[in-house]
This record gives structure tokens, C-alpha cells and sequence, in this order.
């Protein structure tokens, strides 16, 4: 399975959505729309589930505006998606992280990060912990902080492979 946050459920359903940038060049994701459709071929090819946390999915919901029946119609209706909740055993997850963890000082240091979005994404992190899962697909570098603190692995747009047939050519 798969864990998308917000970043990833917003450009998956917003082909329009505020470009990508790659962090390392500043520079918008080439084909970052072309990645993610690739992504989302790859795991249904694969038959993959996409776990969709409820902190995440409340992220996305705050600016669906008319869009929102849309997007609850296809995250339910689509056999793919599963929303999962912040539950009491995503609670216990998130004080062992919160107590075991780096501290909040720690994770904010040189990221934009508010406490308010720092407490969603452990909220998500816990989420994929309790779910036994190893990624989140993320363009959040908080999220990347914090969920490499906790062996997930963080995969970037930029990070996605481009579809066969959209490689980049060097000449």
C-alpha cells in the first residue's frame, strides 16, 4: 500500500494545482502531472491500496470549496483509496512518537513548520506506523524531516520515475 498527504491527494486530484518545486533546483518538477499519473498507473497495475489518513484528507477538504462532494465521492466509491482515521491506536502511536521522538524544537529547525501542522503530520506518520507502512508520498520537506526521524521513506514528485516513452532525452 501506499500513504499520500495532502500534497499528494491535492495534485492528484487538482491536475492544476500550484506547480511542484524541486528543492534542489528551485525549478518547477518537469513532468511532475506525467509522474504522478504514472504513480497512480503503477499502483493499480499492482493492485495497490492508497491509504488516505484523515488528517491528510482534512488538509485537502479545507481547500476543496465546491470540490469536496467530488472528492469524498471518489475516495469512497474507488476501491483503491482507503481513508483511515486517527484512531485510538493511532493515538498511542503518536504519544511514543511524540515521546520518543526528536523533539518539536528538533523538527522545526530551518523548516517553515507551525506546531499546528508539525502535530497533523506526526498525526500522519503514526497513521502509516500503525498501517505497517514504509513510505508517504510527500512534497512537504517537514514531512520529509519527520518521517526519515521515523525509517519511513519519503518519496517526492521529483523523486517519481517518468512514464515510459516521457524519459528525458539528453540531445
Amino acid at each position: 500500500m501506499a500513504v499520500f498527504d495532502a500534497t499528494a491527494l491535492i495534485h492528484l486530484f487538482e491536475p492544476d494545482a500550484p506547480a511542484i518545486i524541486d528543492p534542489t533546483t528551485q525549478q518547477p518538477v518537469p513532468d511532475a502531472q506525467a509522474r504522478i499519473d504514472n504513480l497512480v498507473q503503477t499502483l493499480e497495475q499492482k493492485r495497490e491500496r492508497v491509504v488516505v489518513p484523515t488528517p491528510a484528507l482534512s488538509e485537502v477538504l479545507v481547500h476543496a470549496d465546491d470540490a469536496m462532494a467530488t472528492y469524498l465521492e471518489v475516495l469512497n466509491n474507488t476501491s483503491r483509496f482507503r481513508i483511515v482515521p486517527f484512531d485510538q491506536r493511532a493515538a498511542i502511536e503518536l504519544a511514543a512518537i511524540v515521546r520518543d521522538g526528536p523533539s518539536t524544537e528538533e523538527l522545526r529547525v530551518g523548516t517553515g513548520s507551525t506546531r499546528a501542522s508539525l502535530k497533523f503530520d506526526r498525526q500522519i506518520v503514526a497513521i502509516a506506523r500503525v498501517e505497517d507502512e514504509t513510505a508517504i508520498y510527500s512534497d512537504d520537506a517537514d514531512m520529509g524531516k519527520l518521517g526519515e526521524s521515523f525509517d519511513l521513506r519519503v518519496i517526492r514528485t521529483y523523486d517519481l520515475p517518468l512514464p515510459p516513452g516521457k524519459q528525458t532525452q539528453l540531445f
